[in-house]
């Protein structure tokens, strides 16, 4: 029989998976240790005394919510924006920068820590929706706050873009030091995702004028990948739902829209507004080809926002059973927490795939289109002619 003992030591699977158990269970201790903080308030405290939710939001005279809006705040404030980075569960608030501009009052820059954590007021303004929006204290004031904050997704995007300079930057050096040389290690690893993707993804979709396109392919890969890693990590500098913000995924659908739209040749608009068929189909077929211009990167859009914010829910809402449950009677909580923590593990490693399959997919689908937009028809007749 063979030693499977050995070599599951030998392999790095048991590395991933010690690391990725460790993460569940350091998130389920966050979870527990913040649904017993709210049982114990509603113990010792007045009932004005609410949950750290409660004073994002602003909100400082309602009772105890009940677990399952609990666990619905919990999972929206995770996959949304906020003013605060919460580096380990929320009693470890990171304060990032405000920056804010109003006519009465210019431009403002003040670190959101001023607001204590929505509790209070400052310069006249609060924060509401679990510290995702800054808005008048006097609901009456109608003035237009123009909020240009560095939220927690855009830190993300920030820290992620430092990361893969690093990462590069590092690799390049390398390559340098040891010019002729086989790459090894990190580099080895690097250096293979890259070969894939430039002769599997990039070269073989875009044709002969890949190289012009690499630049913007490759950044969009490997920025994709290493922000959903980022998001996967349960705390700083990590958890962030960056790709799962809609407005990241858009600014990338739109940036890809943008190159095909300036890049693209004769042929291609000539398909859109004057398509190969006869002239009493036009009617039909260009509002057709038209609508498939522009929905081209709304898919590219919706499919990286709908799955990296679909993961995150899953995996949040497989660790809220255990207090769903144990709201009900505690033994049912503990009898149900081996299970929800395992699907937990297993959704965690999953998205580990997802992280690299919806970069992947997003670059791919990228290098489709454009290779659509400039692909000669002609050279290929005459390349058949031959």
């Amino acid at each position: 029989m063979p030693d499977f003992t050995s070599t599951f030591k030998s392999s790095p699977l048991s590395k991933i998976l010690l690391l990725t158990a460790f993460c569940a269970f350091f998130n389920l201790n966050i979870l527990r240790a913040s649904h017993e903080g709210h049982e114990d308030k509603g113990a010792t405290h007045t009932k004005t005394e609410v949950s750290n939710e409660h004073e994002i939001a602003g909100v400082t005279d309602e009772p105890e919510k009940p677990i399952g809006k609990q666990v619905s705040d919990m999972i929206l404030g995770h996959i949304g924006d906020n003013h605060y980075w919460d580096a380990f569960g929320h009693y470890v608030l990171l304060p990032l920068p405000c920056i804010v501009y109003t006519e009465s009052q210019g431009l403002q820059f003040f670190m959101s820590s001023q607001f204590h954590h929505g509790e209070h007021a400052y310069n006249g303004m609060k924060l509401v929706n679990m510290g995702a929006k800054i808005v008048w204290e006097d609901a009456a004031k109608t003035e237009k706050i123009y909020d240009f904050s560095i939220t927690k997704v855009a830190a993300t995007v920030i820290l992620g873009s430092i990361v893969l300079l690093v990462i590069f930057i590092g690799v390049a050096r390398t390559y340098k030091k040891r010019a002729g040389m086989a790459p090894k290690g990190f580099q080895n690893l690097i250096e293979s995702l890259f070969i894939f993707m430039r002769d599997g993804v990039i070269k073989s979709s875009v044709g002969p004028r890949y190289k012009q396109f690499m630049p913007l392919l490759m950044t969009i890969f490997w920025f994709i990948f290493i922000v959903n890693l980022m998001g996967n990590i349960p705390f700083f500098p990590g958890g962030a739902n960056a790709t799962g913000n809609i407005a990241i995924p858009l600014v990338m659908a739109l940036v890809v829209l943008l190159y095909v739209s300036v890049n693209a040749n004769k042929n291609y608009w000539k398909h859109i507004f004057l398509p190969d068929v006869p002239v009493g189909l036009y009617i039909l077929l260009i509002p057709i080809e038209i609508l498939g211009f522009f929905l081209r990167p709304f898919v590219l859009m919706l499919r990286l926002f709908a799955n990296i914010t679909a993961g995150h829910i899953i995996i949040l809402g497989f660790f809220s059973l255990i207090f769903i449950f144990g709201s009900m009677k505690e033994a049912v909580g503990y009898s149900v927490a081996p299970a929800s923590v395992a699907f937990t593990i297993f959704m965690g490693m999953l998205e580990l795939l997802v992280s690299f399959l919806q970069a992947f997919v997003f670059t791919l689908l990228s290098s489709l289109y454009i290779g659509m937009a400039i692909e000669e028809h002609g050279h290929e007749h005459a390349t058949e002619k031959h």
